[in-house]
């Protein structure tokens, strides 16, 4: 994947989300454009956040960003230290899903209420 891009409301609130709370490294955007907030995923692979009007539409769960990690745990208690609620599948408000292959999994939203999982799927 080369890059996902989101319609945000505010690029720099949304940008403060993915960096402090997704810990994801912001790479410039080639053109120093304002609106415009770029941050690299894993290699090559980034997330753009793109500032501009859009018209509204509803965020299912069902359609998300998913990232791993082997800590869980440690993501929980960052994102409980930073009071950002999260879910599981079902919709149990801090509580985690045990898929039946083993991995454990996490729901949360950004700021434009975006869904986002986090798991512990290895690759």
């Amino acid at each position: 994947m080369d890059h996902f891009a989101l319609v945000v409301e505010d690029s720099d609130v949304s940008a403060d989300f993915y960096a402090n709370i997704l810990k994801l490294e912001e790479t410039p955007h080639p053109d120093l454009k304002p609106g415009f907030r770029w941050f690299v995923v894993s290699g090559n692979s980034q997330i753009h956040l793109i500032e501009k009007e859009f018209a509204p539409f509803e965020k299912n769960k069902s359609m998300h960003l998913c990232l791993s990690t082997q800590d869980l745990d440690g993501m929980i208690a960052h994102l409980e230290e930073n009071n950002i609620p999260y879910w599981d599948w079902p919709g149990k408000e801090n509580a985690v899903t045990l898929r039946t292959d083993g991995v454990r999994q996490i729901y949360f939203q950004d700021p434009d209420k975006y869904w986002i999982e986090i798991n512990t799927a290895k690759h």
